[in-house]
């Protein structure tokens, strides 16, 4: 993972709670989609090609 994940623009889910807990933080570039746990953003992230991410949450919108 490269150290240049800090100029990301990272965001939750709509459906994360106020209270901030418990959540994951996807940044979306160019050729990866990147996952971080918001909860200590000093962990490292990692990522996934812009299809296996694709697939990934069709996968997940179906159940």
């Amino acid at each position: 993972m490269s150290s240049g994940t800090s100029e990301l623009a990272w965001f939750k889910s709509s459906y994360s709670g106020s209270e901030g807990d418990s959540c994951v933080e996807v940044a979306v570039a160019e050729q990866a989609v990147h996952v971080r746990d918001s909860k200590d953003v000093t962990r490292p992230a990692f990522a996934v090609g812009r299809e296996g991410w694709g697939r990934f949450v069709r996968f997940a919108s179906e159940r």
